[in-house]
């Protein structure tokens, strides 16, 4: 190989792909610098990666058990330095959201809005939403699933739309859905009609039924592509593997409860990158971690009973959490939006909270919650026929 020429600093890693058969010089002096902690030496790189604190959390959580001799620091240095970081199939691609961020109290109306009804400009009752990284969003409303582009006064039918059924191009109240970018195409929760369908994500005039015969309430799918399915009916939450009918639990499946073994209505399910399986009950008015294979969930949010204290719910649906495992709630009945920051036992309420209405900084029945890649928080609110988003300050 040939020996390495002098370079300048700032030339060494830009000359590398153009002399392959030339060796990087070696940082001189490293020797006689402190070593410091991963984090202090990634400091200077934060202005240029929005997403270090997060890339350097994942390694380090990726190096618990270093091989080699190594200390956790050093390891995860070597995971952080050397690997590429490609998208997932995270169908929840969060920003970094600070545990003291706050959002406008006012919420501005960017879906529905024009009281309930099935015209292009109108929701009712909407029941989920998903966001993209254009800021389209996806709501399952009115047996319909409607594409509402950003800045858009109206929507476009993307599924159903055609009255309530049970055919290939009907729905009957669907509950929530997810575009699958890996297969080009949406999974949606068709409630009443006890089924898991898939649909073309561009000119589908139907779907097809990928899992049935069971109160799917909602659905939501790991970074291996594993689909997570929350059966309102058993009590219980699947798991469904590329080609796998039949599924696996995953929590819950022990009738329904309030033990730790049990869930009692399940209805949101969230899957972080550690695949714990977050999911908030109805009527035990909690939300519930379970680790991977585990036998029984941790209560991660209220579980005291129906209230509207910071320590309680009432009838949770919509669930997130986040890259530093800030778990976002629709506290349905309580017409507000909370934050559990992790490890806490009492919440902060974001959004709402200004009792049921129809005021800009009021909510009314809110069944689901998303963020945008900028932060902002985006509202289903049922009773109000609309989506709200407020926007982080």
């Amino acid at each position: 190989m040939a020996q390495a020429t002098p370079s300048h600093a700032s030339d060494r890693f830009l000359d590398a792909d153009k002399e392959p058969n030339k060796m990087l010089l070696p940082i001189e002096g490293y020797e006689n610098y402190p070593l410091v902690s991963l984090e202090e030496a990634v400091e200077p790189l934060k202005s240029l990666l929005h997403d270090l604190d997060v890339m350097v959390m994942i390694s380090k959580r990726n190096s618990r058990k270093p091989k080699d001799g190594l200390t956790i620091d050093e390891s995860a240095a070597i995971h952080l330095y050397t690997l590429q970081w490609d998208e997932s199939q995270d169908i929840h691609r969060l920003p970094n959201i600070s545990t003291n961020a706050k959002w406008t109290q006012y919420g501005v109306t960017v879906a529905g809005g024009h009281g309930p009804g099935d015209s292009l400009n109108q929701l009712s009752t909407p029941s989920n939403i998903y966001i993209d990284e254009n800021r389209t969003m996806y709501i399952t409303d009115n047996n319909r699933v409607l594409e509402w582009k950003c800045d858009a006064t109206s929507g476009e039918v993307m599924a159903g739309g055609n009255g309530k059924g049970n055919r290939a191009d009907q729905l009957n109240g669907p509950s929530d859905l997810f575009v699958d970018k890996s297969t080009d195409s949406m999974i949606i929760c068709d409630w009443g009609n006890k089924r898991v369908m898939r649909w073309p994500y561009r000119n589908g005039t139907s779907g097809e039924t990928i899992l049935s015969n069971f109160m799917c309430s909602r659905l939501t799918m790991d970074d291996q592509g594993a689909l997570y399915v929350s059966d309102y009916g058993k009590g219980e939450v699947r798991r469904y593997r590329t080609g796998d009918v039949y599924g696996e639990v995953v929590a819950g499946g022990n009738g329904h409860g309030n033990n730790l073994n049990q869930l009692h209505w399940p209805a949101s399910v969230f899957v972080d990158r550690d695949r714990a399986v977050y999911v908030s009950e109805i009527n035990n008015h909690r939300v519930v971690k379970w680790n991977e294979n585990a036998q029984v969930g941790t209560v991660v949010a209220a579980g005291c009973g129906p209230g509207n204290n910071l320590t309680q719910l009432h009838s949770p649906r919509g669930i997130i959490v986040d890259q530093l495992g800030s778990l976002y709630v629709a506290d349905c009945l309580n017409h507000r939006i909370m934050r559990w920051c992790k490890g806490k036992t009492e919440g902060d309420v974001i959004v709402g909270g200004n009792g049921q209405g129809n005021r800009a900084d009021q909510l009314s029945i809110p069944a689901a919650l998303s963020f945008d890649q900028d932060g902002n928080l985006y509202v289903v609110d049922t009773e109000n026929h609309r989506v709200q988003r407020f926007n982080i300050v």
